[in-house]
């Protein structure tokens, strides 16, 4: 149970492999695979957490083992968090950016079908907002997967 079964720095090698390359797909996968789970999106996630368990740490079955796994992870999600904080391009590359939707009342359907985006979604993110359709100015799909929507301003507004 305390002993390796494992070298440790094979786990560290291989926790540092799945991190990594899981979060190159995660990225190509798109923005609202991030943003807000479906129930399929979360299955998705539960499967993929149990496939990548055994690939990092292979035949090691040890608390060790599992505790430097975790270590490895929480670290380089630190290191990852610092990096896009203090790096615009390295916040770009693994965070992504904002998309126009739409804007002046009107939803730009090649960008939310590129971006899979429901038409459901943006109703939904109208109604949050309090905003019908010709009153957009402006509709983003934010990095996080999240759409934000701008109101125009009403004439006699500053």
């Amino acid at each position: 149970m305390l002993d390796f079964d494992l070298p440790g720095v094979e786990l560290v090698i291989r926790a540092a492999v799945v991190y990594g390359v899981l979060l190159l797909l995660m990225r190509a996968s798109g923005k609202r695979t991030v943003g807000q789970f479906t129930p399929f999106d979360l299955l998705v996630v539960m499967l993929v957490s149990e496939a990548a368990g055994p690939s990092m740490t292979g035949k090691d079955q040890s608390l060790w083992g599992g505790l430097v796994v975790c270590l490895v992870l929480i670290g380089l999600n630190t290191v990852v968090g610092v990096v896009t904080a203090r790096f615009r391009l390295a916040e770009k590359l693994l965070e992504g950016e904002a998309v126009l939707l739409g804007r002046d009342g009107e939803i730009f359907d090649s960008a939310r079908k590129k971006h899979r985006v429901s038409q459901n979604d943006i109703e939904k993110a109208l109604r949050e907002a309090d905003c019908d359709l010709q009153e957009l100015r402006y509709a983003f799909l934010e990095a996080d997967g999240s759409i934000s929507v701008q109101k125009k301003k009403k004439s006699g507004e500053g």
